[in-house]
């Protein structure tokens, strides 16, 4: 049996673990303890084993970085844990870390993701209060992990305090920082750590209660959650925890004044007049400002088209020369559109066409203006309009081009690439609605063979639209 005494640290198991490897050393004849346990075991004579040769060791290259986590986990065990599964990794198993239901490796795993956690608390947790010292100002914070993980979180609060001197007690360790470089030492139990640090305030605390009850939101209390990210046991540390009690009294009555001020959603349900003629529609979305968008465009571009055609065509919205025409499609998508229905024998002047956004939305490179695809809240606050054009015209077919136009009229959970030219006969909008490309997309893939392809699904699409337009006659 070989006893390992090793210090408490990833770099020392490993260490040790290497030199027991070069020496065949199963995990069954080990028995692990470091400093913290150390005192408590018999102190074994061993022979150590002869030499051999030295030979390279391979593991996986995810393991040491996941180890060095769960080496920092709080059991005596994590050791011959560790080394069973190096031996594994090094003796026919070496795709042994990808068998999430093994008994170790769940159980790496599981500490893994518990230190990870725990690290994650104390760089959350960790509050720092002044003091002066002899050497002038330092900042002192009193922490309790549930892990050894203060080696781990040391360099976060480095970086992220360069500026500071300070020092992070623990039972475990202590961590100090002097502005260039990292010092660590013992722990110590909380009634010897320097009496501010564990009791008393200064200005830096009441800067924290502050800031906490200025940033609380009753809106969006779940105590579960607080509880489960915050858990009460770290509250004694936390200065701002002292007002939570005060906060949820006080929240019935601060969600009552948000509500009051809360200015009203702004769409285009408040621009679209009484009166809905194709005519009066035209002329009001002018005056629309249901969404920034209206900021930037030159006009809104209305629909335009036979009053009460059969068939309706709704695009995504206006590109750069439709918003200096005013005009639907009348640009390059416009024209291979034009191009389409010509082969196929059907006269624009018979459809209606419009969009599901009525302002252009772009991004500006340069002297260009570049398609920026509006967002689901654009197409909503613009939907009123198109369900007035929808309204006033009463179309029997409607044609979605794109994904935008579809999911306005049928949800977000629409898919082009799973139903484009499939017939829906069970929409409001329409008994007859169809979506397939919008022709923008052609022009946009990025290759010729592909373009040829979606060209040829669109010009099908749009023929077999003819065909049942047809059949309304």
């Amino acid at each position: 049996m070989i006893h390992a005494f090793i210090g408490r640290s990833f770099e020392s198991w490993r260490d040790k673990a290497r030199e027991l490897l070069q020496q065949d050393a199963v995990p069954e004849g080990v028995v692990w303890s470091d400093q913290t346990q150390s005192d408590l075991l018999p102190m074994f004579p061993h022979t150590a084993a002869p030499a051999r040769e030295s030979r390279t060791i391979r593991v996986p290259k995810g393991f040491p970085a996941v180890a060095k986590y769960a080496a920092c986990f709080r059991d005596p065990l994590r050791w011959a844990l560790l080394y069973r599964i190096l031996w594994r990794l090094t003796h026919g198993e070496p795709n042994l870390l990808e068998i999430s239901i093994d008994d170790d490796v769940q159980q790496f795993d599981e500490m893994h993701r518990n230190v990870r956690r725990d690290r994650h608390k104390m760089t959350a947790f960790v509050r720092f209060r002044r003091m002066e010292t002899e050497g002038g100002e330092q900042y002192v914070a009193w922490y309790e992990p549930d892990h050894f993980i203060v080696p781990l979180a040391a360099p976060h609060f480095k970086d992220r305090f360069a500026a500071m001197r300070w020092k992070i007690f623990t039972p475990d360790d202590s961590v100090s920082w002097d502005g260039e470089q990292l010092a660590f030492a013992p722990g110590v139990p909380r009634d010897v750590s320097p009496r501010n640090v564990s009791s008393g305030g200064d200005e830096l605390e009441s800067l924290w209660k502050t800031y906490y009850a200025t940033t609380f939101n009753p809106a969006r209390i779940k105590l579960k959650a607080m509880r489960k990210e915050m858990p009460v046991r770290f509250w004694k540390n936390l200065p701002e925890t002292q007002q939570i009690d005060g906060l949820l009294q006080e929240a019935p009555q601060r969600m009552e004044a948000m509500m009051k001020c809360q200015p009203k959603a702004v769409s285009a349900a408040d621009y679209v007049p009484v009166a809905r003629s194709l005519p009066q529609l035209r002329e009001a979305v002018q005056s629309c400002k249901g969404c920034d968008l209206y900021c930037n465009a030159t006009q809104a571009v209305f629909g335009e088209g036979a009053a009460h055609a059969k068939l309706m065509f709704i695009g995504e919205q206006p590109g750069d020369q439709e918003d200096l025409a005013g005009r639907p499609f009348v640009g390059p998508a416009g024209r291979l559109m034009d191009e389409v229905l010509e082969e196929i024998g059907l006269d624009r002047k018979l459809i209606y066409l419009t969009n599901a956004v009525k302002h252009f939305k772009f991004e500006q490179r340069g002297k260009r203006r570049m398609h920026a695809t509006p967002n689901a809240r654009e197409v909503n606050a613009c939907r009123p309009w198109l369900e007035a054009e929808i309204e006033a015209i009463k179309p029997p077919m409607i044609v979605c081009l794109g994904a935008t136009a579809a999911k306005s009229l049928m949800g977000n959970a629409f898919r082009i690439t799973q139903s484009r030219g499939k017939v829906f006969n069970d929409q409001p909008w329409a008994p007859w609605l169809l979506a397939t490309f919008h022709p923008s997309a052609l022009l946009r893939a990025p290759d010729p063979e592909l373009s040829r392809r979606m060209r040829a699904d669109f010009t099908a699409d749009l023929r077999s639209t003819m065909v049942a337009l047809n059949g309304l006659a």
